[in-house]
């Protein structure tokens, strides 16, 4: 244990893999062989998206760091804390326990398993082998490569589902009541003036009765407008300033959410925690989905980086192989690199 890492290794995770896996190693070969041809389709589809991306780098931000319960600059993106964290962990954890099961199942050893704490972030770790890794078949290292993002994508999937059965069932218990303030975007203009929690009753006399309406009137204003805002607490005013994604919109500054009511009161508050659930399943399903494809790209020491230079083996010599995935990763960064730093300009 050194601070600020907790470091926590154990053989009972070693065995709970060795159980997963040998379960049904049929399954999981097939899975992975369905999930290689998954992983380079996704890898085809994040290079082209991030690649593409690059002329419109300026005018709005397409990579971004998300730091939990932290404003991104030039960003409406906002990740909650304890939703960000239970994310991340479901991430890592998947992710690595994934590596484990498949280097299980492909008769790789496992050198060290365990969990770490890096301040308040979660992690885990699985090290196969790198010895037995590099020796073993290229379809063996295939697999295993792809394992951690396959997995992650499969979770944002079920994520995805599961987040659309709880949405399904809020029409049955709620019904929604106007728009509430969820969120003041720091330095913005509502900032020290609207505050969370309030009902956004009419905006410049135009009432708000839903979602739709909301987006309509907000809609309409532009950069510099000073906006009469009515809520359940009182009247304010609020100048408009440019929207970080464009420059011809009028920018409140405000993350809005629909304001529901229990239809009854059979249940007691227990159908709130439906709303739990949907932030949860959300959150799941983002990071799993964008990390899981992140880790695709043909970029080392990323996994899609070494998935590339596998499959390039099977017709190119292994030094030229190298060499060429070595390039390609040092002019992915330099893109990733420049897309960051030209979000923040």
């Amino acid at each position: 244990m050194n601070f600020p890492v907790i470091m926590w290794k154990t053989q009972r995770l070693r065995g709970l893999i060795s159980k997963i896996s040998n379960f049904s190693p049929t399954f999981w070969k097939w899975f992975m062989n369905v999930g290689i041809v998954v992983a380079f389709g996704a890898m085809i589809f994040i290079t082209y998206t991030l690649l593409s991306s690059i002329p419109n780098a300026f005018e709005t931000p397409t990579v971004l760091i998300l730091i939990h319960g932290v404003d991104v600059p030039g960003s409406p993106i906002y990740v909650p804390l304890v939703y960000g964290l239970l994310g991340l962990a479901s991430v890592i954890l998947v992710h690595e326990f994934s590596h484990g099961i498949l280097s299980v199942r492909e008769k790789i050893p496992i050198k060290s398993i365990g969990l770490l704490l890096f301040f308040i972030l979660p992690g885990a770790f699985v090290e196969p082998d790198e010895e037995s890794l590099r020796k073993s078949k290229k379809s063996s290292k295939l697999r295993v490569y792809a394992a951690g993002s396959v997995a992650n994508i499969s979770l944002a999937l079920i994520a995805l589902v599961l987040f659309s059965l709880v949405s399904a069932g809020i029409p049955h218990f709620f019904a929604e009541d106007g728009i509430v303030i969820d969120r003041i975007v720091s330095d913005s203009p509502s900032e020290g003036i609207l505050k969370e929690g309030m009902i956004l009753e009419s905006i410049d006399n135009h009432k708000v009765n839903d979602s739709q309406t909301y987006l309509n009137i907000v809609k309409s204003f532009k950069p510099g407008d000073n906006v009469t805002v009515q809520t359940d607490q009182g009247s304010y005013s609020v100048v408009l300033s440019k929207n970080p994604t464009n420059d011809s919109v009028g920018f409140f500054g405000i993350q809005a959410a629909k304001h529901f009511v229990l239809k009854n009161n059979d249940l007691g508050q227990l159908p709130w925690i439906l709303f739990n659930l949907i932030e949860l399943f959300n959150w799941v399903f983002i990071l799993n989905m964008g990390i899981g494809l992140f880790n695709l790209l043909p970029l080392k020491p990323l996994d899609g980086g070494h998935m590339l230079e596998v499959l390039l083996s099977y017709k190119f010599h292994e030094q030229m192989v190298k060499q060429f995935v070595n390039a390609l990763s040092g002019v992915m960064a330099m893109i990733i690199v420049f897309l960051i730093m030209a979000g923040f300009l």
